[in-house]
């Protein structure tokens, strides 16, 4: 009894297997997916818990396979052709789900690289992607209803290769190797027909090939050059490096100063071969890549070296250029001396000296050493101005400049403005003994720090060392209710400034009890208190907000009245008390500025005062040229060569330089 029941079976097996197979081809795909899993089921027959095919059945070549007549499903539709039922439908989308769920089960390796050679449903597939693939292709000549009617053939094509990989023992991975091949078919015919528009991207892509590919590819070159002849297995081979030396000589001659492919001689392409096939030869030589990346470091390490002390020998010399006096303007003054003091004394006088205390006046105040820049704000100021008489400038220099001052503006009156030209030294009130800062600028501290070789890098902000913090000219701004004792309000302007409007609109402004008018410079994450102060010190972190924003001296406007009120003079003498040791901030006046005016400054529009003109070569040219006053703050002046080009006309046209004494030093742009 217990081995006819297995005889039965396999009887039953024998005879009912061929009698599915034959209806399954009738009724092309019409049969239930009950009646698919039988079949499956049937030839995955397990003995012994092996899988394998059922040999006992006669197996059908595949190319025997004819297609059904009917299509009853289209895989890119959601409908059916009109003979089809709802269990058409149904079936299918089983067949697929069924698949997917073998593939699941075949997680641990990789469908597609599965062997192909001799498997006879890879033919009939291969046949099918030609098919597809020269449907796709011609398919844009066709019409829509010929279009469709491929797609459904395409399709029947997929559901046939289906039905015949039931028959073999990888079922679901034939299956999905075979759906994969007819979308790879299928995209590589849309590929295709995009051939034309990828050619014409490429045109577009080489017409913008840089106009210096060819000398960088030399540039490479002679890097790889190098690199080989440090290595130790070339360097035991003295032709190869007799052959990389020449090789290298011609590269360089070949490539000389050329920046661009234009300007490289004929025969540069033909040392370009000629070095790829020497250094090809050094590849062979050196195999090891570990030594090549090990050497490449090594050069990019020395050349970041390199950089990166070019850059502070850069920095070194700019603030020393900056520093420095040009010839020309060492000239004009010496020359301006001669010419006042063979003045006489009536002569020397300024005109309409009554109005210098007028308070119903516009009154400026200007602080500086410098005789060109000096006239370059007053006259871009008269320039602008709609009623000059009304203006007046107070101009306070150095000893050195006194007479050199006075000279320029009794030769270059500036209109009907008036001019008033004093000596610093003459401020006798002025002296250690009231200004803490001029006696902290006469100490041995300060004296050592300026003065004492040293390295240049031994202070990380070199700008601190520039000689003019030495000069109580620097600091006279917070001397403003001293100077000008009976006036009301004083514009204070920078020598390095150029003013583009009418400015006579500051004094009408309601400053609301503010002492200072300002223009903020700080963005979102710069120009800020914690740049310019020690807030590690607690005497500054427990009094500023190291977020508060920053802003800017070389445009104030000054209510002198509300200075003397909130003895704002005696604010800045504490603070500069406090500071002896340079424990609070460096050196400078905007530090002890935005101490000295905390809470006391009213803001400005942003168009009043636009900065950077000295520095930052990205100024926009509408930000500039709706700005009232441009500050060229920073190392680049204007007057100056290394000052930047396209900022420095602004500046220079109101320079006349077909004036005598301009001429006889030869000062010129």
């Amino acid at each position: 009894m217990k081995l006819r029941k297995p005889v039965v079976f396999l009887l039953l097996v024998t005879v009912l297997a061929p009698i599915v197979l034959y209806t399954d081809k009738i009724t092309s795909f019409q049969a239930s997916s009950s009646e698919n899993e039988l079949v499956e089921d049937v030839f995955t027959f397990t003995f012994g818990g092996d899988t394998r095919p059922l040999n006992v059945l006669p197996q059908e070549a595949s190319t025997a396979l004819k297609e059904p007549l009917g299509i009853i499903y289209s895989e890119n539709s959601t409908k059916s052709l009109p003979n089809s039922d709802a269990s058409n439908g149904e079936n299918s989308r089983k067949t697929r789900q069924l698949a997917e769920e073998s593939v699941d089960h075949q997680a641990g390796g990789s469908i597609l690289d599965q062997s192909v050679g001799d498997n006879p449903i890879k033919q009939v597939t291969d046949g099918g992607q030609e098919a597809n693939q020269s449907d796709t292709i011609s398919g844009k000549a066709e019409s829509t209803g010929e279009k469709e009617s491929k797609r459904e053939q395409s399709s029947s094509d997929k559901q046939k290769d289906l039905t015949v990989s039931e028959h073999t023992p990888d079922n679901a991975s034939e299956k999905l190797g075979i759906k994969h091949d007819q979308q790879s078919a299928q995209i590589s015919g849309k590929v295709g027909a995009r051939d034309p528009v990828k050619t014409k991207t490429e045109k577009q892509n080489d017409q913008r090939v840089p106009p210096d590919v060819r000398v960088r590819q030399l540039k490479d070159q002679l890097i790889r050059g190098k690199v080989y002849l440090s290595l130790a297995a070339t360097r035991n081979n003295p032709h190869f490096i007799r052959e990389l030396r020449l090789r290298m000589k011609e590269v360089q001659r070949a490539l000389g100063e050329a920046t661009n492919d234009s300007e490289l001689p004929r025969n540069a392409y033909e040392k370009l071969k000629s070095m790829e096939q020497t250094l090809a030869k050094g590849k062979q030589i050196q195999d090891d890549c570990t030594a090549v990346v090990k050497k490449l470091r090594a050069m990019l390490h020395s050349a970041e070296e390199q950089l990166r002390t070019h850059k502070k020998q850069t920095l070194f010399l700019t603030h020393l250029t900056a520093k420095t006096l040009p010839k020309g303007l060492h000239c004009l003054p010496l020359r301006l001396s001669i010419e006042y003091f063979s003045l006489n004394s009536s002569e020397q006088q300024f005109p309409n000296q009554e109005r210098l205390e007028d308070p119903r006046l516009y009154h400026y105040a200007l602080f500086s050493d410098n005789i060109l820049a000096a006239s370059v704000v007053i006259n871009s100021t008269v320039y602008h101005a709609k009623d000059p008489s009304k203006h007046v400038f107070h101009i306070v220099t150095d000893k050195l400049n006194f007479a050199a001052m006075r000279m320029w503006f009794l030769a270059n009156p500036p209109g009907k403005a008036t001019i008033q030209v004093q000596n610093v030294e003459e401020f006798t009130w002025l002296n250690s003994s009231y200004s803490p800062v001029l006696k902290q600028l006469g100490s041995p501290s300060m004296i050592d720090y300026y003065f004492k070789t040293r390295r240049t890098d031994s202070d990380s902000n070199m700008k601190f060392r520039n000689p003019k913090y030495l000069s109580i000219m620097n600091h006279l701004r917070f001397y403003l209710p001293e100077i000008f004792p009976k006036l009301n309000k004083v514009l204070f302007l920078d020598d390095d400034i150029v003013v583009q409007t009418d400015l006579t609109g500051l004094w009408s402004l309601e400053q609301k009890g503010k002492v200072i008018g300002v223009v903020e410079t700080c963005g979102e994450s710069f120009h800020r208190f914690d740049r310019y102060l020690n807030f590690s010190n607690p005497l500054i972190s427990k009094k500023f907000d190291p977020r508060a924003c920053g802003w800017a001296f070389g445009m104030n406007i000054f209510d002198l009245e509300e200075w003397r009120r909130q003895n704002i003079t005696g604010v800045y003498h504490s603070w500069q008390n406090l500071n002896h040791d340079r424990q609070l901030w460096k050196l400078g006046t905007l530090p002890p500025g935005l101490i000295t005016f905390w809470n006391c400054t009213f803001r400005l529009d942003r168009s009043w005062h636009v900065l950077g003109l000295g520095y930052n070569p990205n100024v926009s040219q509408k930000e500039i040229e709706r700005a009232a006053v441009i500050h060229y703050n920073g190392n680049l002046k204007p007057w100056l060569e290394i000052g930047i080009p396209k900022f420095r006309n602004y500046w220079s046209k109101f320079v006349d330089y077909d004036q005598l004494y301009l001429r006889e030093c030869n000062i010129n742009l």
